[in-house]
């Protein structure tokens, strides 16, 4: 004989309204938990307890007896002795000049003259070599070098050796004016002598110049210049 279920007692059937109705009542605990505040209950205030109300019980007070102070002993007596030996005072003359004083007769001296060095740079000259055509400049300094610059210019002619080989670079040319204003002591350093023989050249067509002079005497001055060589 077969068991029959009931429909009445069938879970299966309302399985979905119970699952629904736990979860209203989990989600409603789950609000009521979050939105639960608890409060901490005041304190309450006793006017009576006046806290600022001074204290009418003080402490006993406590005496001590003080030792007594120590005795005084006996001061010793002081005794003023003489002193033996007599003491000279030192007279202090005044600094003043006395008109009465001669004052005595002081020889000549022969004062050496600074020797004057035969070689001062350009910079440092007090008098520097001055340039044909600089005589009334205010700068004559600022006006050498900028004739010596266009003299380089105008004289400057680039080796054609030099350009068939691609020699290109800067030379530094040394020269002293010597005192009778001419050219001398020449030196210089390059990538090539071919370069550095055109800038002897520019240098030897330097003209003659008014020599610098130190303390009024004419001295060597030497001056530099670079002399570049570029290929365009």
């Amino acid at each position: 004989m077969e068991a029959k279920k009931s429909e009445h007692l069938q879970v299966e059937k309302n399985s979905r309204l119970y699952f629904l109705i736990g979860l209203t009542l989990l989600l409603a605990l789950t609000h009521v938990a979050l939105e639960w505040k608890t409060y901490h209950e005041p304190i309450a205030f006793d006017p009576e307890i006046d806290v600022l109300r001074p204290i009418d019980e003080l402490p006993p007070v406590v005496i001590e007896k003080l030792p007594p102070p120590p005795k005084l002993e006996s001061v010793p007596e002081l005794k003023v002795f003489e002193d033996d030996e007599k003491i000279t005072e030192t007279v202090i003359e005044s600094e003043e000049a006395n008109q009465d004083y001669e004052i005595p007769d002081v020889p000549d001296f022969d004062f050496e003259e600074p020797v004057v060095e035969e070689s001062i740079s350009f910079i440092v000259v007090e008098d520097a070599p001055i340039f044909p055509g600089c005589e009334d400049a205010q700068d004559k300094r600022a006006c050498f070098q900028e004739q010596m610059l266009k003299h380089v210019k105008r004289v400057f002619n680039y080796p054609e050796t030099a350009q068939e080989m691609g020699l290109e670079g800067r030379v530094s040319v040394l020269f002293t004016i010597q005192k009778d204003g001419s050219i001398g002591d020449v030196r210089m350093r390059g990538p090539h002598q071919l370069l550095e023989e055109e800038a002897n050249r520019i240098i030897s067509k330097l003209p003659k110049m008014t020599p610098g002079k130190q303390r009024g005497k004419a001295v060597k001055v030497p001056f530099s210049i670079p002399i570049a060589f570029k290929l365009q």
